[in-house]
């Protein structure tokens, strides 16, 4: 009994196959639309979280550039300020060597 129930239900379900491909075939215009359909919107998602990713990284640009901007400002400052320093030396010998350091030919 068990066989010929497992044979039958085999059998429904090759014609339940049949029965599917055979009904996709007859509305294929309506497979292939709603396929079309889904990957314009699978690339509108994407597009759009590349566009907020756009977004976040210019933010980002943006502000590593302030704090560039604020890093070189604080080390000038940092340079002037050692090099004042350095002239208030009588011998000039520090003020000399921190010169040559920085690069500068005064």
């Amino acid at each position: 009994m068990a066989s010929s129930s497992g044979s039958g239900g085999a059998a429904t379900n090759t014609k339940q196959r049949i029965g599917f491909w055979a009904n996709a075939m007859k509305r294929k215009d309506s497979y292939i639309q709603f396929i079309a359909m889904t990957a314009i919107l699978m690339v509108s998602m994407k597009s759009l979280s590349q566009k907020y990713r756009v977004h976040s990284l210019e933010e980002e640009t943006y502000t590593l550039r302030e704090e560039n901007h604020s890093l070189i400002n604080r080390m000038n400052n940092i340079k002037q300020s050692l090099l004042h320093e350095a002239s208030l030396d009588s011998t000039g010998i520090f003020a000399s060597r921190l010169r040559h350091l920085f690069g500068e030919e005064h």
